[in-house]
C-alpha cells in the first residue's frame, strides 16, 4: 500500500486539455489526486506521468451532470486519501456557436447542465466533505474562463454558464467562512489545448465579424497557479484570479 499523500484533490475534466495539465502537475507537486471524467483511457493518460502510471492518482469514470455519479466520485476519493483539501472544478463545454436568437433550447440546457448544474453538485459534495472532515476545511477552484468577465460573439449559452460560476463561487465564498472553505473563480483566457487551438487556428471569431488569429499559452502556466493556488493555507483567500495569453483580446476585446 502507498503513503497517503498530505494533501489531496479532485480534478474534473481531467482526461484532457487544461484538466489535464492541472491533475499532472498536483501529482508531480506531490498531491493524491483523483482524475474524474467520462472517459477511463484519457483519464489514464493523464494519470502517467512520462508513460509510468502514478501510484497517487485515482482515476473515476464520471458524468458530472448525474448526482449518483458525482457523490460516487467524492465517496472513492476520500476512501482512498482520506480527506479532500482541494477540488478543481474544470470539466465545461463551449456549447453551441449561437446568438440568442439562433439557440435552441437543447443546446441552453445540454451546457448549463455540464458547466453549471455539474458544477454545483460537485462543488456541493466537496462543501460537505470539507465542512465535516477533521480539521474541516479546503479549497474549491471554479473555471470560469474570461467569458465570466466579457463574452466572445455568438457565445451567449457558455458566457451564461461562467457569469453564473461567478456568482457560485461568491457564495461558496461567503458560505465556507465558519467552516475554513474558501473558493476561487479562475478566469482562463486562451490556454493552449485542443479545443482553443480549433477555435483561434484559422482566426477567431472578433466582434466587428472579422475573423483574427489570436495569440495562446501552454496550458502548463495555468496548472502551475493552480498548484500555487492549492498549497496556500486557508488563511489565505484568493477570490478571484484572471490568467491571459499576452497580447490576447480581452483588455479592450470588441
Amino acid at each position: 500500500m502507498t503513503e497517503t499523500p498530505h494533501a489531496s484533490a479532485i480534478v474534473t475534466g481531467a482526461g484532457s486539455g487544461i484538466g489535464r495539465a492541472i491533475a499532472r502537475a498536483l501529482l508531480v507537486a506531490g498531491f493524491g489526486v483523483t482524475l474524474a471524467g467520462r472517459r477511463s483511457g484519457p483519464l489514464a493518460e493523464a494519470a502517467a506521468i512520462n508513460g509510468i502510471p502514478h501510484t497517487d492518482a485515482l482515476i473515476v469514470e464520471t458524468d458530472v451532470t448525474d448526482q449518483t455519479q458525482v457523490e460516487r466520485l467524492f465517496a472513492r476519493h476520500v476512501e482512498r486519501f482520506g480527506r479532500l483539501d482541494v477540488l478543481v472544478n474544470n470539466a465545461g463545454v463551449f456549447g453551441p456557436n449561437a446568438d440568442i436568437g439562433d439557440l435552441a433550447p437543447a443546446g441552453w440546457e445540454s451546457t448549463l447542465a455540464v458547466n453549471l448544474t455539474g458544477a454545483m453538485l460537485c462543488a456541493g459534495a466537496a462543501f460537505r466533505q470539507m465542512k465535516t472532515q477533521s480539521p474541516a476545511g479546503g479549497r474549491i477552484i471554479n473555471n470560469g474562463s474570461i467569458s465570466a468577465q466579457t463574452p466572445r460573439p455568438r457565445s451567449v449559452a457558455y458566457t451564461t454558464t461562467k457569469h453564473a460560476i461567478a456568482g457560485l463561487t461568491k457564495s461558496i465564498e461567503l458560505d465556507g467562512r465558519a467552516h475554513r472553505i474558501t473558493a476561487t473563480q479562475l478566469d482562463i483566457g486562451n490556454a493552449r489545448t485542443e479545443l482553443i487551438d480549433r477555435l483561434v487556428s484559422d482566426g477567431a471569431l472578433q466582434a466587428d465579424d472579422s475573423r483574427r488569429p489570436e495569440p495562446t499559452m501552454d496550458a502548463g502556466h495555468v496548472a502551475d497557479l493552480v498548484v500555487q493556488l492549492a498549497g496556500m493555507p486557508l488563511e489565505v483567500s484568493v477570490p478571484q484570479l484572471t490568467v491571459t495569453a499576452a497580447g490576447m483580446p480581452f483588455i479592450g476585446r470588441g
